[in-house]
């Protein structure tokens, strides 16, 4: 495992850190004994730094459990995050951090984060609330050992939220596909001035790594077969000084340790204009194939509609990456189309919910019609009414 300093502290950071998000699940439960042994795993193959957030269901807990059970805590940092979608005030400070202290069965955070930060106005109306004092009484009493951010915005916002207090840590989204999406490499670059900065969504919500048009598939196999798409994704991170952490949301042991390998020979300066061509070729070939830029975070779910939101434009995008029929399939899959309660576009009301939700700031309710447009074309509708009916009637039958 290679490290990269976090400057203000002397901490050696893991540059490859798990995104805690993605824990492997059985039932739609964490399960903790796969989820356990990929930490342990990992903290055995030099990892040190897990992300997790109060946002992502079961994920503290199991965080908290599987570090207690193999007396992992004093290995590593971890990093939460403060839910600011669900404050109400600031009173509401001391109750979440003090039941994510509790799940987590520690005594500190070392790296707390304000979640999903999208601008100055919102960091202003924290400020209002009292926030700096609340930052500086937790560090004080050692129970926040370093403040920081995670960011969905504009990039001008992302620089005047940086500029505006003495923050210790950054989190922004970015990879060889959103170089100038959000923060952008502008962003990433001042933010490393004067903190450590760590890289979430590296594979684009594993779209980098699973969900490649063909043509780009061939493209990385001809440069390298034996580098995997997500290995690309995760080298062309680390290439660049400035990341200090990259996560990656492992759910199995292949993956962890593909993982571990390729972050033990990272290296800043390690790719050479061959392979930054094989990238600009790849991202071609994923811009005309990727219609709506969803990571899949579930943030917008659940939709009051029963839309499954991420479901639909998985599958719409993969009608344009490895074609109609085989993206078809998949969404007649996630929507359950001939079922009673079929979970597609066609429900939504425009409530805008998911619109308020999204870290993307995506045009879901605009996205979701054309989704319904090429998707749902009447055709299809008369065979799942079709569909629904006959199961109807062999149920009635039966």
């Amino acid at each position: 495992m290679r490290y990269r300093v976090d400057k203000k502290t002397g901490n050696k950071l893991s540059v490859l850190g798990f995104g805690c998000m993605r824990f492997p699940r059985t039932f739609g439960a964490i399960d903790l004994r796969k989820t356990g042994e990929l930490i342990v795993r990992s903290v055995e193959g030099g990892l040190n730094y897990f992300d997790t957030a109060w946002m992502y269901p079961g994920s503290e807990d199991a965080l908290g459990t599987i570090f207690e059970e193999n007396r992992l805590r004093e290995k590593v940092y971890i990093a939460t995050k403060l839910p600011l979608v669900v404050l109400k005030g600031p009173a509401d400070f001391d109750r979440y951090f003090d039941r994510e202290l509790e799940r987590l069965r520690t005594d500190h955070v070392d790296y707390y984060l304000m979640h999903m930060i999208t601008d100055l106005d919102q960091w202003r109306k924290l400020k209002g609330w009292g926030i700096e004092s609340w930052i500086a009484e937790k560090k004080k009493s050692g129970r926040i050992r370093q403040i920081g951010f995670s960011f969905h915005g504009s990039r001008d916002e992302f620089l005047k939220v940086v500029d505006d207090y003495d923050w210790e840590l950054a989190q922004i989204q970015y990879n060889y596909s959103d170089e100038n999406f959000q923060a952008g490499v502008t962003g990433l670059r001042r933010a490393a001035e004067k903190m450590p900065v760590v890289i979430m969504e590296p594979l684009l919500g594993g779209k980098l790594a699973r969900g490649l048009p063909a043509e780009a598939l061939r493209i990385f196999r001809e440069a390298d077969p034996g580098l995997s798409p997500a290995g690309w994704g995760l080298d062309w991170v680390w290439n660049q000084p400035e990341p200090a952490v990259v996560l990656s949301g492992m759910s199995d042991m292949a993956q962890l340790e593909e993982n571990l390998k390729l972050a033990g020979a990272a290296r800043p300066g390690m790719l050479g204009e061959k392979e930054l061509d094989v990238y600009r070729r790849v991202l071609e070939v994923v811009n005309r194939a990727c219609r709506v830029r969803c990571t899949g975070c579930n943030y917008c779910m659940p939709c009051p509609r029963g839309v499954n939101i991420p479901g639909c434009f998985a599958a719409y995008n993969a009608s344009y990456a490895i074609g109609f029929v085989a993206g078809m399939q998949q969404f007649v899959t996630s929507t359950a189309l001939v079922s009673e309660r079929s979970a597609g576009p066609g429900l939504c009301v425009k409530c805008g919910k998911c619109e308020s939700r999204c870290p993307q700031n995506l045009p879901i309710i605009k996205s979701l019609e054309q989704v319904r447009g090429r998707m749902e074309p009447f055709w299809l509708k008369a065979i799942g009414a079709a569909a629904r009916a006959f199961l109807g009637k062999k149920r009635v039958e039966g």
